[in-house]
């Protein structure tokens, strides 16, 4: 009985952050974690009652969960988070860097830089304090930032692909740090996702993008499926280092 418990629950007794988790892919995430016997921290910025209900969705499930307010941009904030997780559980297990943005009007110039790239390193160095060998950290992109210089991107999307480029670079040039620390970092990439803020705003700049990028590439992934593909690179044990996990099609017109 005990051997079927823990088949069922690969992750139970791992404890995981993840970041912008209030809605979308980060609670889907989150609650997929959870179904897997994870404990999971719910970092969330300004949506707490959004947080909250996913927090007790991961708590029906018999997880246990800390709900972590902050801005990621804030060197402060982060701090703060990785010292509630070391007093509530004293490790971490799993990573998941979703939060991003960059297309908000009310946003200073340099806040999608400082968001995609220099808080995904604080975030990581803030970590590896408390990650043991055989931990995970899975980084989320579009393929629009991954593929960016290379294949084309919309114009008002550029600050987002050029800085979560930034950041993925940047988290690429520290796996020789987190491989002697015997911690992989996977990365997820993807198409437009259905149903998520990104697609919406870019509609707003050019009507008709979601229709006609779901004709160009057949379909377009959902929440739960982009979200089932990051909770697997943080799972999969077949994932290198450093290894890129590609979700809906990567090939488009200009």
């Amino acid at each position: 009985m005990t051997e079927q418990v823990t088949s069922s629950l690969p992750l139970l007794g791992k404890t995981s952050l993840v970041t912008g988790a209030s809605r979308g892919i980060g609670a889907s995430v989150a609650r997929q974690l959870a179904e897997l016997g994870a404990d999971v921290a719910i970092n969330y910025r300004s949506k707490r009652p959004r947080a909250e209900e996913v927090a007790q969705a991961i708590s029906d499930l018999g997880r246990r969960t800390l709900l972590l307010q902050a801005d990621i941009t804030e060197t402060k904030d982060i701090e703060a988070t990785f010292d509630q997780i070391k007093k509530a559980w004293g490790q971490l297990d799993i990573l998941v860097l979703n939060a991003s943005g960059g297309l908000e009007t009310d946003k200073a110039a340099d806040y999608a830089m400082n968001l995609n790239l220099h808080a995904q390193v604080n975030l990581v160095q803030g970590a590896l304090a408390l990650m043991r060998p055989g931990g995970k950290i899975v980084f989320v992109t579009s393929h629009l930032a991954h593929f960016y210089g290379t294949k084309p991107v919309y114009p008002g999307y550029e600050p987002v692909a050029i800085s979560k480029k930034a950041g993925e670079d940047a988290l690429r040039a520290m796996i020789p740090e987190l491989s002697e620390k015997g911690i992989r970092l996977v990365i997820i990439s993807g198409d437009l996702i259905e149903g998520t803020i990104t697609p919406k705003l870019l509609q707003r700049q050019y009507p008709g993008l979601i229709a006609g990028r779901k004709e160009e590439a057949g379909s377009l992934p959902d929440v739960e499926e982009f979200a089932a593909a990051i909770v697997d690179g943080a799972l999969n044990e077949k994932h290198e280092t450093g290894a890129i996990v590609y979700v809906g099609s990567t090939e488009w017109s200009g």
